[in-house]
């Protein structure tokens, strides 16, 4: 039962994190930025948030810097909108995995064509 909970909650956060994202005015955060995965423990204390750019990994990895600088305001923000008896330290990870998706993307499209 404690895991359908924590998976419950990370469904939350993670809808809350994309209105929250949208709001910061931090300008390291631009650009295309997408939530890849939450890994929220079974305790609820920490949330560890992937995120990923389709400009590619540069990008996401400024945008992960000027996003763990906000963390403690995107805490509050979490805490204020879910009411949470205590809400998770966040910690933000950069992916990759948009832009390795539209690579394969891109050869599966590349070889479709010479096969016709």
């Amino acid at each position: 039962m404690a895991s359908f909970r924590v998976s419950r909650l990370s469904e939350d956060i993670h809808r809350e994190l994309t209105d929250i994202m949208r709001s910061l005015k931090d300008p390291r955060i631009t650009g295309l930025l997408s939530i890849v995965k939450i890994d929220l423990s079974s305790d609820l204390s920490y949330c560890k948030v992937y995120i990923s750019s389709m400009e590619g990994m540069e990008n996401a990895k400024t945008a992960v810097k000027g996003l763990n600088s906000a963390a403690g305001f995107i805490r509050r923000e979490i805490n204020n909108r879910l009411e949470m008896r205590r809400s998770p330290a966040f910690q933000f990870v950069a992916d990759d995995s948009i832009a390795h998706s539209a690579d394969i993307a891109r050869i599966l499209g590349s070889l479709a064509d010479e096969k016709k």
